[in-house]
């Protein structure tokens, strides 16, 4: 039982960038080339790479090879869910600490 939960800390910690996570969004409804991906993201080449090479080597996005340009897609649409999930989660949490925040603005002398 232990593996998995190994496991699946290292699939969290693959998602726990930004940038992994905006590769993600972009990626939810298409597959894009990687020229069409840097149009997308600010990002040098190479660290894009790096992105992908880490996300596909985890399973997180599938390659096709199209002539000398390679397409990345999600390889999983219940990542892009859970991206959505968690950033429901975030946007609950924000939601709470403006209430607070109102709450104690409003108790001000």
């Amino acid at each position: 039982m232990k593996q998995i939960y190994e496991l699946h800390a290292e699939i969290c910690k693959t998602l726990a960038n930004p940038k992994r996570i905006e590769i993600i969004n972009t990626l939810r409804d298409k597959e894009m080339s990687v020229s069409e991906l840097l149009a997308k993201i600010k990002l040098k080449k190479a660290n894009l790479s790096q992105h992908l090479s880490l996300m596909r080597a985890k399973g997180i996005v599938k390659t096709r090879r199209d002539g000398t340009s390679i397409y990345y897609r999600i390889a999983n649409p219940k990542v892009v869910k859970a991206c959505d999930i968690m950033r429901e989660v975030l946007l609950g949490q924000l939601s709470e600490s403006n209430k607070t925040i109102n709450k104690l603005e409003r108790m001000k002398p």
